[in-house]
């Protein structure tokens, strides 16, 4: 009999794991599910968070706006302003200076109104030294220069049609010999050409017999009649002495040339038989050529005869064919829109061949464009930059501005103008037609307002100031001390000057005299400048409301505008 003994757990094997029961394990899933869970959660409300966060800044903003009153935010007469970027305003205090991230001002709306731009201004910027070097800002001073207008065209080198000649046989006869045998073959004056056989030409066998005969019998008026019938005959006196002497009828003609030239055709060939009138060579003098260009209909007004021309040719590039325009076409070419108009060129080496394509140029003086001009000899050194020795004693010298200093809107032409080292003013000014400086090859305008000699110009750089103004209007139509309301800061219009409604005359004086003088504001903060006349001075003032004051005491008034004059004037004589 086997009797078996049950080991209690205190006696078995210690490394086999233990057993667990039922809970236990479902509390151990749970616990796996719960950590998996919370993951999703949190997914679940980041991604909440995201996708209405608009509605929950909208509710946030609700329960901690404060209530109506309770803030200068919400005080309609109060703005907050950047110092350093005085365009910068904002509604509430809250923002942050956009540019420099400095804290705003506090300001009351209109305490700091812009400061108002004179007449002819169209815009204002300031730039910072770092900005102007940035952009590779140059300044050029606007001053007197000897221009000239240039037109250029293209022609052909033609025959001169006044230097052709015709050699035709004046009796009828046998071309007995050839001396010029070839066309272009070069001829001097008197240059015997052909000889022609006349001997069965009656009319002049009995024109010599006449002559004969009237010397022996002593007729002299006779003689006279047939010595002009042989001259008409291009018989010359040679062959007229030498018949005198010897008495017997030549039966041989020379024909010689009447001009010198060039053969630019030959007609007939030795042994031809010809009558009378038969042309023999054509013959072209080249000393003087013609040069035939088209200029567009709007040159046309611009040009007049005798007017100096310069021309160069493909083959002679380096050398330049001085000359003068002749003769105008007095009809156009209706395809091209053209006029044909006609130089003359010496050519003394027969240089210009006929046929040649030539460049021509065409200098047009100021006076002809009717463009008042000052003489070399009046202009101060301070009027321009160039040496006294450059300007010719008899030269005109017009006030111009350089071609990339203009900026061409479309509807004017605005130069941007150095008001200080830092700040430029957009001027609109009136410009004469493109005109060039001879030997420079640098294009230039001629100021017929806007501008004065001494002023300083943007040259370099001034399409960057242009779109500083347009990119930022702010900057370009407020200054100092200026502010906008936040429904306008979005996009603020640039703010116009006062409307150019002067005459040149009256604008010119309101540039010389700036101020008022009774109330010594700038003319044109207050509108249109208001002119009077006190003792046959005209005075500007900057509204209708100084010309009581201004006329209590007339003499006060003028004495201070010829002060604001004289003190406007004294830099630019420095």
């Amino acid at each position: 009999m086997s009797i078996t003994l049950k080991r209690s757990r205190s006696e078995e094997d210690p490394t086999r794991p233990p057993r667990h029961g039922f809970w236990w394990k479902l509390w151990q899933v749970l616990k796996v599910v719960q950590a998996r869970l919370r993951f999703v959660a949190i997914l679940v409300a980041v991604g909440a968070i995201i996708g209405f966060w608009d509605r929950i800044n909208n509710y946030y903003e609700k329960w901690t706006r404060p209530l109506y009153g309770t803030q200068e935010a919400a005080d309609s007469s109060v703005e907050f302003f950047c110092p350093m970027h005085p365009f910068i305003v904002r509604d509430t205090p809250k923002e942050k200076c956009p540019i420099c991230h400095m804290e705003l001002a506090r300001r009351k709306k209109g305490s700091a109104n812009p400061e108002p731009l004179p007449a002819g201004t169209v815009s204002r910027v300031q730039l910072s030294p770092y900005r102007i070097v940035l952009a590779g800002v140059e300044t050029s001073e606007v001053t007197y220069l000897p221009l000239t207008k240039e037109i250029v065209t293209f022609g052909t080198v033609e025959f001169n049609e006044t230097k052709q000649r015709r050699i035709t046989a004046r009796q009828k006869g046998r071309i007995v010999k050839l001396f010029v045998n070839y066309t272009g073959q070069m001829v001097d004056k008197g240059e015997e050409l052909a000889i022609l056989d006349v001997r069965y030409s009656p009319e002049l066998n009995v024109t010599l017999e006449d002559l004969l005969r009237a010397r022996k019998n002593g007729n002299k008026e006779l003689e006279d009649m047939s010595r002009k019938r042989l001259e008409l005959w291009d018989i010359g006196a040679e062959q007229v002495q030498e018949f005198l002497r010897t008495g017997k009828v030549g039966t041989q003609l020379t024909i010689r040339s009447p001009i010198k030239g060039h053969v630019i055709r030959k007609y007939q060939k030795e042994g031809n038989y010809i009558d009378e009138g038969t042309p023999l060579y054509d013959v072209d003098d080249l000393d003087t050529v013609w040069v035939e260009a088209q200029v567009y209909e709007s040159d046309q007004g611009l040009l007049h005869e005798g007017q100096a021309v310069s021309a160069t040719t493909l083959s002679q590039p380096s050398e330049e064919f001085k000359g003068k325009l002749t003769f105008l076409f007095p009809h156009l070419d209706e395809s091209t829109r053209t006029q044909m108009v006609r130089f003359e060129m010496p050519n003394l080496h027969h240089k210009l061949k006929p046929g040649m394509y030539a460049t021509v140029r065409i200098s047009v003086a100021p006076g002809d464009l009717g463009l008042s001009s000052k003489a070399a000899d009046t202009v101060t050194r301070s009027e321009t930059v160039s040496p006294p020795t450059e300007a010719r004693p008899k030269e005109s010298l017009v006030l111009a501005i350089p071609e990339n200093a203009v900026i061409d809107t479309g509807n004017l032409k605005v130069v941007y103008r150095q008001a200080s080292p830092d700040t430029f003013e957009g001027i609109a000014v009136r410009l004469g037609p493109r005109m060039s400086r001879h030997g420079s090859g640098q294009t230039f305008y001629p100021v017929l307002a806007g501008l004065r000699a001494g002023d300083k110009v943007a040259t370099n750089g001034s399409f960057l100031i242009d779109a500083e103004t347009r990119l930022n209007p702010a900057a370009g139509s407020i200054y100092y001390g200026a502010g906008t309301d936040r429904a306008t800061s979005a996009g603020v219009p640039v703010r116009p000057s006062t409307p150019v409604e002067l005459s040149e005359e009256d604008q010119k004086l309101v540039q010389s005299q700036k101020l008022c003088p009774i109330k010594g504001k700038p003319l044109g903060s207050m509108g249109t400048p208001f002119k009077v006349v006190l003792q046959g001075v005209p005075v500007m003032l900057c509204c209708d409301g100084c010309e009581g004051e201004a006329r209590r005491d007339e003499a006060k008034t003028i004495e201070k505008a010829k002060a604001l004059r004289a003190q406007s004037k004294a830099p630019a004589k420095q």
